[in-house]
């Protein structure tokens, strides 16, 4: 009787975890139909989203390059003998694109496409995430974490508009003007320039989900508060060092890349410290 018992929980368990297995499917089936939903409307409107947004940083009329040179301009007339009127004015004759390769274009096309599903779809894909862990989770911990869809998903915009408006044409500015000697000239690829911004993008996307990590990291008892205080300097120096890996190499554009995740850190302490003190209350 106690062997079949034993079999009977075996085979109860096992139901479990394929009905689990099941339902996780149908959410991931979910997830990428919304992908797939959304990369179908960024490729019909491929106008909008390469000329407008893709090329957007390429153009002298773009925002940042206009924001820079107004700041350069108000500069040199508080301090002419300081800063020049154009001492940040960038973005100006960029080299055009090349495209190498017969299939470049579709390609190119292809790859942005998915990218922007992946952008438009976040929310979507949150909460498909929320809806499967939800059920596992306590009446107080699915309280505490009510926000989390919308909370995750403005810090992910958050973080793809600077690297939009903030990296990306410092980036490209710098990486299609830098030359090594007047006997190279540049000719950018299409498939670089792609690679350049989506990369950046999706990267300050994932840096500014911080501190929902650093909150589930605290509420799994992995961090505390005081570790990430004692670990602020080398946070202050790891901010420094991929400021200097994603930027031009001038300390202006360094520091304007390592206030947000600086500021990103000191957040995350504070949710650590109210998620500890919460819990032992």
């Amino acid at each position: 009787m106690e062997q079949d018992k034993q079999i009977g929980s075996t085979e109860e368990a096992e139901m479990s975890f394929l009905d689990h297995l099941e339902i996780l499917r149908w959410h991931l089936i979910r997830s990428v139909s919304a992908i797939l939903i959304a990369s179908i409307g960024a490729f019909i409107f491929k106008g909008f989203i390469f000329d407008v947004v893709i090329f957007g940083p390429k153009k002298p009329e773009f925002i940042t390059y206009q924001f820079l040179c107004w700041f350069s301009n108000t500069m040199s007339e508080l301090a002419p003998a300081l800063v020049s009127s154009d001492a940040t004015c960038i973005g100006q004759n960029l080299p055009d694109l090349v495209n190498l390769t017969m299939s470049g274009q579709f390609s190119a096309h292809i790859i942005t496409s998915l990218v922007s599903g992946v952008v438009i779809a976040f929310p979507y894909i949150l909460w498909e995430v929320w809806r499967f862990i939800k059920p596992g989770l306590q009446a107080k911990e699915r309280s505490m974490a009510r926000g989390f869809v919308a909370s995750a998903s403005f810090l992910f915009f958050c973080g793809v508009a600077f690297g939009y408006f903030v990296i990306s044409p410092l980036s490209i500015n710098f990486f299609l003007n830098y030359q090594v000697s007047d006997e190279v000239l540049n000719s950018p690829t299409l498939s670089t320039y792609i690679s350049l911004i989506t990369s950046v993008v999706l990267a300050c996307g994932a840096v500014f989900e911080l501190p929902i990590v650093v909150y589930f990291l605290t509420k799994a008892g992995i961090l505390t508060p005081q570790m990430l205080k004692a670990f602020r300097r080398h946070a202050m120096l790891g901010a420094l060092l991929l400021s200097a890996i994603i930027t031009p190499p001038d300390v202006f554009s360094q520091i304007l890349v390592s206030i947000p995740i600086m500021i990103l850190y000191e957040l995350s302490i504070r949710i650590s410290r109210l998620v500890t003190k919460r819990d032992a209350a």
